[in-house]
């Protein structure tokens, strides 16, 4: 199985839930050019989804205008009893999902 490509950080605090990720990604706009001047290719997350308990609770819809390695973070009303679940999806139909319980490491 290959390294994942998502850090995913969950913890509980007074009824909300705390969710920070940082998705190792290259986001290239397609713009960019290298040593040699050829263009590189845009490669980018195109959709990202955070579920909890099978339910969205996060939809992202990103073009090439988001950095290198996004980090997001967000709240919610939920508890600790929560699955959460962040999925992504990039230009080239590649995508990632990682899924864990709050507050478990």
């Amino acid at each position: 199985m290959a390294k994942s490509t998502i850090k995913l950080r969950t913890k509980e605090k007074k009824g909300l839930i705390q969710v920070k990720s940082l998705i190792t990604h290259p986001m290239h706009t397609g713009l960019r050019r290298n040593k040699k001047g050829d263009k590189i290719p845009a490669h980018f997350i195109n959709e990202v989804v955070v579920e909890a308990n099978g339910e969205p609770v996060m939809t992202a819809n990103w073009t090439g205008a988001i950095s290198k390695n996004p980090f997001i973070s967000f709240s919610y009303a939920g508890d600790k009893s929560d699955t959460i679940k962040l999925t992504w999806k990039d230009n080239t139909g590649k995508s990632d999902s990682l899924e864990k319980q709050v507050g478990k490491k």
